[in-house]
């Protein structure tokens, strides 16, 4: 294969590798075709009002001021005297969609629906909402839409305020739940004298629901231990009050409203969300009104959390639910069908009605779940060969019927405890055969991807050996045996094919199960080489060769431990730090093997730092803003004075420029805080002057000389003016500490060189990037070549890691973006936070293309051994995939997997972009 095929291939390659896992793990959970199921009883409400405070957690609600009071007293009030209240346990992702979906549809997205952005339906599903008579809601344009495009016929209107409000950098956020509660009241007022809107207010089956988006917002901006987000919670308590006093006058105290208050998912202290840490997922729920239970006196609750002391609420019975109970809490509190999908139970404690709507409710959830179930196994029959269809044993078609007549017969007979216990029983194997179903094919399509990830590894190494190495000669095969062995995969492939045409799988699998066969047979067409190889692997030392081995897997081992304890990369840092006086390196040069010491243990200390974004911390961005520029000042008098016939000093003028735009983003980042914190709002000149510095910043760098240090230290200044105004607090410092590693590595490698005596010394200070290497002068690779690599995959996981656990969703700051908006958008936010991370990974990726530069390496060759560690690292982590346990590690092991395969196919982009910026001048 040459160079562009073969990179080619390995991005289609990894690319299905990394597209596999959301349809081997994740695909959307939703059947079609189910009959609603309604409880035959006349239900205890007309009407229900569902407040959903968005980003509120539930100790902020519960617990006490430090005086003793209550931060929301109406609220407290009515938990304490009216109504019921508990804990709702969100899922991950914590974050506004999926948690609206499975309030008002009761059914968790999926994971995959993040990436599809939360502002449309990547998949049409049932709610409440659209089961209702009418729907009114009041609130944010990211999440009132999604209802009302998926509900069937005209009767749910969403009122919302322009997306514009949703500032960060605002005054004050709780500004948007005013409006809500504002028009509000103006609604039910105007109502009065619209004759065609009174009397659809007054019919059965009315949902009112206000989204309260404020909490959210004061959240990210100023944390959730912040006076604003608790100022905040008692103006919601104020307005919830207000409305419920209106609604009760508006229909004469009728007693038939219920109310629902409760949140769409928490927020961590650091003010973000989005995944399963306690402070994201425990939300509060507190329900009153028509048809709910008053507060039951207790003496003793067994939980295992102290909250209820904490809270003193101790002697007040606490009713925990998952998130999705709450659709069929409000469906049969109105006596609305329970929308088609979803999987929550129904928690009867909250029901203040007779035992037997209690037994009928219960019954019809059971039904509705068990309606899936049918739905789902039906269609996994028909896509699979009935010889090899295996039904899920515990809910045969018979145990459904004798469970069914069991429950009828036990409601007859008015022993309406059996009958709900035998419902929760049946909802428990419906959803049990429901995963079963929807997990069906998982094993073999992991089987598939597994074989195509080993195929894909031993070929790499294989062309490594064969192309980069004088292991092997070279081998013309045997004609005959090639086209046997060409027709033998071929007609294999066919076989395959058939066999998932018969079943009517989808498209996907056809490229899931058909990749192993064109790797394998690349593998196998080498087998020459194989033979060769095990030839000379034997006549080694076997000592040696063992020992080699055990270094490489301690090497993977130590990588794939740093994305769980980023203290491992530590760990590894304070073993290059020995690298010299290992390998005697230190004997020949002392002074660079001190200074790599040096920068290996101040690297070291960044992984053992607490994540980025928790606290911002100004004065140490300033500190890296003016060590910048003291280096740059240092640097340019070294440039001035070293002779170097080949540049011309009207070059350095770039980099005063580069140096100003340094000095100003420091500026900028300065200012900006100052006009946030006084709550001035950003201003217009800094966010000109940042999103200009983030254009033009590159067209400086390539403006400069291509030397080599030259090129690398613009590199530098252009990367810090844009990453410094992304920067909160000590992440500032990293990449001058990364780039200072970068620079002694690149003087070390000279140094291996002449210490395994492979190439004679080239003068560092006048090489230049643009003069091409004469093909003859490449040279094979040596065993020292795998440590390269090595140092450079174990670098470009320190600049991922070094700073934060990029794995987690909730470990983004949205302050560290405010320089260049305040206005909530998740796709540019995204974007800038990408940038972000990205920003190291290019310092490592231009220092790595130095290095092969100047060991006369083929990129290619080097480039391989480096794809040959991170597969073997993704290879781990698919194993590593789950969806079960804590929400927490599913979403930790999906995101590692995505991120080392982002890595291998992010490097392979990375390996352009570091070409270009080092050889291209303008």
């Amino acid at each position: 294969m040459g160079i562009p095929i073969f990179i080619l291939a390995g991005l289609l390659v990894h690319c299905v590798f990394l597209v596999s896992i959301f349809d081997i793990y994740f695909s959307s959970p939703l059947v079609h075709g189910m009959t609603p199921q309604q409880t035959p009883l006349p239900p205890p409400a007309k009407r229900l009002v569902l407040f959903v405070a968005d980003g509120l957690r539930a100790d902020s609600l519960y617990e006490l001021d430090s005086n003793g009071t209550p931060r929301a007293p109406y609220l407290r009030g009515i938990l304490e005297n009216n109504g019921s209240w508990g804990i709702s346990h969100t899922r991950v992702p914590t974050e506004s969609r999926p948690g609206h979906v499975a309030l008002i549809a009761g059914f968790y997205e999926d994971v995959s629906a993040v990436a599809k952005g939360w502002k449309e339906n990547p998949v049409e599903f049932d709610s409440v909402f659209n089961e209702s008579k009418y729907t009114w809601s009041w609130g944010s344009p990211d999440i009132l839409p999604m209802f009302a495009k998926g509900a069937t016929g005209d009767h749910v209107y969403t009122f919302c305020y322009a997306a514009e409000s949703e500032d960060f950098g605002a005054e004050d956020a709780a500004k948007l739940d005013i409006w809500v509660f504002d028009h509000v009241k103006s609604f039910f007022n105007s109502s009065r004298s619209n004759q065609t809107l009174f009397s659809a207010l007054n019919e059965d089956k009315v949902v009112l629901f206000l989204h309260l988006l404020g909490i959210d917002t004061n959240g990210h901006a100023h944390r959730p231990n912040s006076r604003e987000y608790q100022e905040n919670i008692k103006q919601v308590d104020e307005g919830v009050k207000e409305i419920a006093s209106l609604i009760d006058n508006f229909y004469g105290n009728d007693g038939k409203t219920a109310f629902i208050l409760t949140s769409d998912h928490g927020m961590t202290d650091w003010g973000s969300h989005g995944a399963g840490h306690p402070s994201e997922t425990l939300t509060p729920l507190i329900v009153w009104g028509a048809g709910v239970n008053y507060p039951q006196k207790v003496t003793t609750q067994l939980f295992e959390d102290n909250f209820l002391k904490e809270w003193k609420l101790e002697n007040l019975k606490r009713l925990d639910v998952n998130q999705a109970d709450i659709a069929p809490l409000m469906a049969s509190l109105i006596g609305v069908p329970f929308p088609l999908n979803s999987v929550g139970t129904l928690p009867l404690e909250y029901l203040n009605t007779s035992a037997l709507f209690k037994a009928e409710s219960m019954f019809t959830n059971a039904i509705q779940i068990l309606e899936q179930f049918k739905v789902k196994m039906s269609q996994k029959k028909e896509t699979t060969l009935s010889i090899l269809f295996t039904p899920f044993k515990p809910l045969s078609a018979s145990e459904q019927i004798n469970i069914l007549k069991k429950i009828r017969l036990y409601i007859e007979q008015q022993k309406y405890d059996e009958a709900v216990s035998l419902c929760k029983t049946l909802i428990n194997l419906a959803l049990e055969g429901l995963s079963y179903y929807h997990t069906y094919d998982r094993l073999f399509l992991g089987l598939s991807i597994a074989v195509s990830f080993v195929g894909w590894t031993t070929y790499v190494i294989l062309v490594i050996i064969k192309a980069h190495t004088n292991l092997t000669k070279t081998v013309s095969g045997n004609k005959k045996k090639s086209t046997v062995l060409f027709y033998g995969f071929v007609s294999s492939g066919m076989i395959i094919a058939f066999f998932l045409l018969i079943q009517a799988c989808p498209w996907t699998y056809y490229i899931y199960c058909l990749l192993p066969v064109p790797v394998w047979y690349a593998v196998v067409k080498e087998i020459p080489v194989i033979q060769d190889l095990a030839t000379n692997v034997l006549l080694l030392h076997i000592g040696q060769f063992i020992g080699f081995l055990l270094v490489c897997i301690l090497g993977i081992e130590i990588l794939v431990f740093s994305f769980f304890y980023r203290s491992a990369l530590t760990v590894g840092l304070l073993v290059f730090a020995g690298w010299p006086v290992i390998t005697q390196l230190w004997i020949q040069a002392k002074t660079k093997a001190l200074i790599w010491t040096l920068m290996c243990v101040i690297l070291a200390i960044f992984p053992l730092m607490p994540v980025v974004g928790r606290e911002p911390n100004i004065p140490l961005v300033i500190a890296a803003g003016l060590l910048t520029i003291l280096i740059s000042l240092f640097l340019l008098a070294y440039f001035c004075k070293s002779e170097n016939k080949y540049r011309d000093n009207e070059d350095l003028k770039v980099y005063f420029y580069q140096m100003f735009s340094v000095a100003l983003s420091t500026y900028v980042v300065v200012s900006t805080h100052d006009s946030l914190k006084i709550k001035q709002g950003l201003p217009v000149m800094n966010q000109i002057i940042s999103w200009m510095t983030l254009v033009f910043s590159p067209v400086l760098l390539l403006l400069s000389p291509t030397f080599l240090f030259e090129r690398l230290f613009s590199i530098l200044l252009s990367l810090m003016s844009t990453y410094l105004l992304l920067s909160t607090g000590y992440e500032a410092l990293f990449p001058l500490a990364l780039f200072g590693l970068m620079f002694v590595w690149i003087n070390m490698e000279q140094e291996a060189l002449q210490h395994y005596g492979l190439s004679l010394k080239p003068k560092l200070a006048v090489f230049n990037f643009t003069c091409t290497m004469d093909i003859t002068q490449f040279r094979q690779l040596h065993l020292d070549d795998v440590r390269r690599s090595f140092f450079f995959v174990f670098f470009i996981v320190t600049a991922f890691f070094g700073t934060g656990n990029i794995a987690s969703i909730n470990s983004f700051d949205p302050a560290s973006v405010y320089c260049f908006l305040t206005v909530f958008s998740p796709f540019m936010m995204g974007g800038l936070l990408l940038l972000k991370v990205a920003i190291p990974f290019v310092l490592v990726s231009c220092a790595f293309e130095a290095v092969q530069v100047t060991t006369q390496l083929s990129s290619k060759s080097l480039f391989l051994i480096v794809l040959v560690i991170s597969d073997i690292m993704a290879l781990h982590f698919f194993f590593l995939v789950k969806d079960y346990g804590s929400w927490l590690d599913i979403g930790t092991s999906i995101s590692h997997y995505v991120l080392v395969m982002s890595l291998t196919i992010f490097m392979m982009v990375m390996n352009g972009l570091a070409q270009l910026l080092t050889t291209q001048r303008l």
